[in-house]
């Protein structure tokens, strides 16, 4: 990097933008849609098996069924896109950390791009049976996690229920260094 700044400033905040539930409705073009996932694709993965699909939906329809999938999916009625991730059942112990790879790098595309976003967890099973009904999955592969994609609307988001003004139902910032590692030397 030229000018003697920190390489890892423009990765930090490309990693730390936080996640976003609220979105105009701009539509997210196809080529944009089609340049995350060729970036998620390279995606390493256990024994290279990429055990990762993808749907791509704008129907307002889908979009509003998918949000009522999982307690936290709310946010992707909102969103002009969101980015289904599929997977199976294929007795890997390390499918789910791959599957976390590939959301993680679907996250840092659409940000690279200038679009916020909001991953979802289709979650207990009947909401992954109900996803994959709204999207006429009948196997092998399901829908258990979804990503919103699109651009931030402005102004704060309403506190959740129950949550007093300017505090968040989710614990907010991030732990230390210092809490977070241990070394063995």
């Amino acid at each position: 990097m030229s000018g003697g700044g920190d390489p890892v400033d423009g990765l930090r905040e490309l990693v730390g933008r936080p996640s976003r539930r609220r979105f105009t409705a701009d539509p997210v073009p196809r080529e944009d849609v089609e340049r995350m996932i060729d970036l998620a694709r390279r995606t390493g993965s256990a024994r290279n098996r990429q055990p990762w699909r993808f749907v791509a939906v704008t129907d307002a329809t889908v979009r509003s069924g998918l949000a009522g999938c999982g307690a936290y999916a709310g946010h992707l009625t909102g969103a002009p896109l969101v980015l289904v991730l599929l997977t199976r059942a294929d007795g890997f112990r390390d499918t789910p950390f791959d599957l976390g790879r590939v959301a993680q790098s679907l996250v840092l595309a659409a940000s690279a791009l200038g679009y916020d976003s909001c991953l979802a967890t289709f979650y207990p099973q009947d909401n992954v049976r109900a996803a994959d009904l709204l999207l006429g999955l009948d196997g092998p592969w399901h829908a258990e996690h979804a990503l919103s994609v699109g651009r931030a609307q402005g102004g704060d988001p309403a506190p959740a229920a129950g949550a007093a003004p300017g505090t968040s139902a989710v614990p907010t910032g991030r732990r230390s260094v210092s809490e977070l590692l241990t070394w063995h030397d």
